[in-house]
């Protein structure tokens, strides 16, 4: 075969010795070189993300009760999104001594500090739509409603006369709400 005879086609030792030097070089090179944004952790990811439902207790809701104290009347927590981490989902109505004022429904989610307070990540139902939550329930990734309101203002404020079952599920980023078929209302509506 041609060039056999060549020095540079027999490889020696030295050659080898020479390329594993070189190579380590790189290796070692680069474990100095990281993007500005890199940290070192210890724990896993999953670890490291919190486990425990968000407590609407610690959350500013944005409803004014005006000189009355908010109320949060009902809560269930579950994971919504399927990412792994537990959200709350919290009713909360200004406090009355008669009658049933509005309710705000929405979702908590734990931010990654663990001292910061839960955010608010969506608003279910604004009170300002003037809607009562009778019910609230979360499993499998939805979040279930019976809701009660009035069609007219002349209607007594004692006795709602709309009655609507309610599902939401997150989907494409966001929660879609639909409204449940009539076999699948609670009792009582």
């Amino acid at each position: 075969m041609a060039g056999q005879d060549l020095l540079h086609t027999q490889p020696r030792p030295v050659h080898w010795l020479a390329t594993a030097t070189a190579i380590s070089a790189v290796v070692a090179a680069a474990s100095f070189v990281q993007p500005p944004d890199a940290k070192a952790t210890t724990t896993p990811v999953a670890a490291a993300r919190p486990t425990a439902a968000p407590d609407p207790g610690k959350v500013t809701f944005p409803v004014d009760c005006g000189p009355n104290r908010l109320d949060v009347v009902k809560k269930a927590s579950g994971d919504l999104d399927g990412d792994g981490t537990t959200e709350t989902v919290a009713v909360v109505r200004c406090h009355s001594q008669t009658g049933t004022p509005p309710s705000g429904v929405y979702v908590l989610a734990q931010p990654s500090d663990p001292k910061a307070a839960p955010r608010i990540v969506a608003t279910l139902l604004d009170p300002a739509r003037r809607r009562t939550v009778q019910t609230l329930t979360v499993g499998n990734g939805a979040i279930s409603a019976a809701l009660l309101g009035y069609s007219t203002l002349d209607v007594p404020r004692c006795c709602p006369d709309v009655h609507r079952s309610v599902k939401w599920q997150w989907r494409g980023g966001k929660f879609v709400q639909s409204e449940l078929p009539a076999a699948m209302r609670t009792q009582g509506l």
